[in-house]
């Protein structure tokens, strides 16, 4: 989408002006003589000082095993999803519903042991099914006031390079590419409809590949929580 270098002023070594790094040292071109220095002793850790530990995590907190986002496998590398078994579901189903619940809460509900819980969601996170932890924003109450579904029209053979300009979009917050009328459905969040208006007519309509848009504002949205 469409949307110096610093020059090194500092004086070379032995330039004209002044002396250059290493002057009165031995060796110098000057011929100065060299002051000793006193050798420098290494400092002794006092014995009151000890490494500082790093803090336990207190048994029972909330489950954060990956702060960071999970890294996504490409497609050719990316290992067959194993099938889910009923206590799999379940663990998806608590973790979308809160996922700050601690492994112990988490084990109980869905009677297995901690080191079994710890197992089921490590491996749904290398299987990809579990692609990463994130709150559930309401967008109105954190100053963006204005969301829009657009719809675009693009060239032929262009969603990957239309997919990562739009992606660098402001507020963007899903894309699909769909068939029908239309190529790509893009949900934003804005502050105001002024942004919005700014962010169709100067952003996404100036991308080359993007033949035409069409805005439908959301007057109002829910967020469903299907049972898996």
């Amino acid at each position: 989408m469409p949307d110096g270098q610093i020059a090194n002023t500092s004086s070379a070594p032995g330039g004209d002006g002044g002396p250059g790094p290493g002057a009165g040292q031995a060796g110098g071109r000057d011929g100065r003589e060299q002051i000793p220095q006193p050798p420098q002793q290494p400092r002794q850790q006092s014995s009151e000082q000890r490494p500082e530990q790093p803090p336990q995590q207190p048994e029972g907190e909330s489950f954060r095993p990956l702060p960071q986002p999970l890294p996504q496998p490409s497609l050719e590398t990316r290992p067959p999803a194993r099938p889910l078994d009923p206590v799999d579901r379940n663990i998806l189903r608590l973790l979308r519903a809160d996922g700050r619940m601690s492994v112990r809460a988490l084990a109980d509900q869905v009677h297995v042991s901690r080191a079994n819980a710890y197992a089921r969601i490590n491996r749904l996170v290398d299987d990809g099914v579990i692609r990463g932890f994130s709150a559930r924003i309401d967008e109105e109450r954190a100053g963006q006031g204005a969301s829009a579904y657009i719809t675009l029209k693009i060239v032929q053979d262009s969603w990957r390079s239309v997919r990562e300009q739009l992606l660098r979009l402001p507020g963007a917050a899903h894309m699909a590419l769909v068939s029908g009328d239309f190529d790509v459905l893009l949900l934003v969040h804005t502050a105001d409809n002024r942004s919005l208006r700014d962010l169709v007519l100067t952003r996404i309509q100036s991308i080359p590949e993007v033949i035409s848009t069409r805005t439908l504002l959301v007057f109002e949205e829910t967020d469903l929580e299907p049972e898996i």
